[in-house]
């Protein structure tokens, strides 16, 4: 096409961390503009946000069901060609099928909603509906993400047998929610986060980046949730024991109370041949270590590197490049598709984003984990989704 996609946004209003990332990330290479949205649950803070971002006044909107009615009978040349969603997990399923049946390309946050059961039959809605559906993986959008997982593809590091994964954070040592913070506060809700908080939230994406780079399937899960501050529903703290299809064995750690961490995903992939290793605060390096040798470091930009990687690179080397950009190449390679799917191409097998067989794996996992910990049998097997 020889124009900009239209995207539309629900939530991410002012104040909102995530909504903010999202837009950078979706107009950083110039090939979409926000056009409309309806940023808050209220809808003078929906139009304050409009106005902060210079959106036309007649397209922020108090709802997303006035979205939807408002855009479907807009001209094709004027609608929104996809519209993002940056709420709290108990409005991603409802506010994505409003716009999917009337027929809008869908990016959404994760985790997809509040059970497997409404994860398995919203998935049945895209299927049938024929239109793009992105989920906001994010961390597999490094370049360095993707050059494991095609090291992990050609074999150099050998058969897989042991995958160790962390995600820890800090931010919810003390009681925040007691204090109105707003994150802490719907995160820890069950109405509003679901069954699970800490693997809900970051575990799904210590487990997605496990099976990007690995392509390894879950056989069974042997889980311990925790809530260590007095008072929470939802757990804080997780640690999963994981048996992987064809043998290999995994370790998943996800905590929101490790004190003083801050974003420190990391992971380590270790194989008959050699491992790597990947994390998140330090994007740029990938190690590649061996058992007889001085290890690799492999760095973003460089030539050295597969076309794929360089292709989610933007900057030579030397130049740091971080969440944004990895969150960009999601926006981008989303939008390929949705660029086909506009001009009546049929999709491609190539495209390289998360889609909604993630979001329903994600929605299994954290079943799966919750199931495990809350059982005296502990080894609890996988669903088959």
């Amino acid at each position: 096409m020889k124009r900009k996609l239209r995207m539309g946004m629900v939530g991410g209003g002012r104040n909102a961390f995530i909504g903010a990332i999202h837009r950078s990330a979706a107009q950083l290479d110039g090939k979409i503009e926000l056009v409309a949205g309806c940023f808050s649950s209220t809808e003078e803070k929906s139009k304050l946000s409009g106005k902060d971002l210079f959106i036309d006044p007649k397209r922020v909107y108090g709802s997303y069901n006035q979205m939807v009615k408002a855009e479907t009978v807009l001209p094709p040349d004027q609608r929104i060609d996809f519209v993002s969603i940056v709420t709290p997990n108990f409005t991603h399923v409802p506010i994505a099928t409003a716009f999917l049946k009337a027929g809008f390309n869908i990016i959404c946050d994760k985790p997809l909603g509040m059970s497997l059961t409404e994860a398995i039959n919203f998935r049945k809605l895209v299927r049938k509906s024929g239109k793009v559906f992105g989920f906001t993986h994010n961390y597999t959008g490094y370049p360095l993400v993707k050059e494991a997982r095609l090291l992990v593809k050609k074999g150099i590091i050998g058969k897989l047998i042991k995958v160790v994964c962390e995600y820890p954070q800090g931010w919810l040592i003390n009681p925040i929610e007691k204090d109105g913070h707003k994150q802490a506060k719907w995160r820890l809700t069950p109405k509003k986060a679901g069954i699970s908080s800490c693997v809900g939230d970051i575990g799904t994406h210590a487990d997605n980046l496990v099976r990007y780079i690995t392509n390894l399937d879950i056989d069974s899960v042997c889980a311990e949730l925790t809530s260590f501050i007095d008072g929470r529903k939802l757990e804080d703290d997780a640690n999963m024991l994981i048996r992987f299809k064809g043998g290999a064995k995994g370790i998943i750690y996800a905590s929101q109370i490790s004190t003083g961490e801050g974003n420190s995903l990391k992971i380590r992939v270790y194989g008959t041949k050699g491992a790597i290793e990947w994390k998140q605060e330090s994007p740029n390096d990938l190690l590649l270590k061996y058992p007889n040798k001085p290890y690799q470091v492999l760095k973003s930009g460089w030539d050295y590197l597969s076309q794929t990687a360089k292709s989610n690179t933007r900057l030579p080397p030397g130049h740091p490049e971080g969440f944004i950009e990895a969150f960009a190449n999601i926006y981008l390679e989303v939008a390929k598709a949705i660029n086909d799917e506009v001009s009546g191409k049929r999709f491609k097998k190539e495209y390289d984003f998360p889609t909604i067989e993630d979001a329903v794996l994600g929605m299994a996992f954290i079943d799966t984990c919750v199931k495990s910990s809350q059982s005296n049998q502990k080894w609890t097997k996988f669903p088959k989704v």
